[in-house]
């Protein structure tokens, strides 16, 4: 290779570490709570690339931590136990029987999974559950349908959260990957809770940086189904207006950004995680992608 070709195919290489520099020196040391789930849970591809850019993160000096959940999984294992999925108001109706199911496809597979992924590049990945040192409580959540309580089985609502587990790992420099299992306040039971939700919830008690939740969409759409501009930055009022209209999917994970900038944490982002390496582009380049939410007095103008 020439002196020539070498310049040519280096210099992008490293304009591209230095737009990360000032990236790198305003997270060092911050935590950050990533939310996986959508495609980037169910293709190998994006898979290996999600957890390339969590380890990426842990060696430039922040501090991830990994909340799943596993819908897809899920349903499959319970047709092949012969329950069937339920849905209601957005959530997966959790019989006793559909909840065992839950706790081992999540914590028995999807966990184990991820896990592996991360530790193929050190010792570094530490798997725990909701109920692991009372990290997640909850007690039963009977959502609202139509004026009426209705009883969704173990199904969740988050009471407490307890991050002295994951504090010790994070100083082990260790990297957390929690299933979004709770236990429960009054009964010996566990929840199955919406890991949407127990990603924000944790992201406010660690006093986080940023949550991050990877979706299967661009972000947050400006005027849908008549256009596809994403809305690139809301404050939490903003976002509070916009609730009542969105898709019920996106309710969930857009709760769960304006109750974490509610709560501390300075950024919340819904990103595409069908974009390979999109958690990088996200945190470390000037032209971040997806919907990025923050707090309110961050209005007049503040700079990202």
């Amino acid at each position: 290779m020439s002196n020539q070709t070498r310049k040519h195919t280096a210099l992008p290489k490293a304009q591209i570490l230095i737009e990360a520099l000032p990236w790198l020196t305003r997270h060092r040391g911050k935590t950050v709570v990533v939310k996986f789930g959508g495609n980037a849970m169910i293709d190998s591809e994006l898979k290996a690339a999600f957890a390339q850019d969590i380890v990426f993160l842990h060696h430039a000096g922040l501090k991830p931590v990994v909340v799943h959940g596993g819908g897809p999984q899920i349903s499959a294992a319970l047709d092949r136990h012969g329950i069937v999925s339920e849905f209601k108001a957005g959530l997966r109706v959790t019989t006793e029987d559909a909840m065992d199911v839950v706790r081992m496809v999540l914590a028995g597979q999807v966990q184990r999974e991820l896990v592996g992924l991360l530790n193929e590049h050190g010792p570094l990945a530490v798997g725990l559950t909701g109920e692991d040192a009372h990290t997640i409580t909850a007690t039963k959540h009977r959502p609202t349908i139509d004026g009426q309580l209705v009883d969704i089985g173990r199904v969740g609502e988050i009471t407490a959260i307890d991050t002295g587990a994951i504090e010790a790992l994070l100083a082990d420099g260790r990297i957390p990957v929690v299933s979004s299992i709770a236990r429960s306040q009054d009964d010996g039971h566990v929840y199955n809770v919406n890991a949407d939700t127990a990603a924000a919830a944790l992201a406010a008690a660690l006093d986080a940086e940023t949550l991050m939740v990877l979706t299967d969409v661009e972000g947050l759409y400006e005027d849908w189904p008549n256009s596809d501009e994403v809305i690139s930055r809301l404050t939490a009022t903003q976002l509070e207006k916009l609730l009542p209209e969105l898709a019920s999917g996106m309710v969930p994970k857009m709760e769960g950004c304006l109750h974490a900038v509610r709560n501390g944490v300075t950024t919340a982002r819904v990103i595409d995680g069908r974009v390979q390496h999109s958690i990088l582009l996200e945190i470390f380049t000037d032209e971040g992608i997806g919907t990025m939410v923050v707090p309110d007095d961050e209005e007049a103008g503040a700079a990202e």
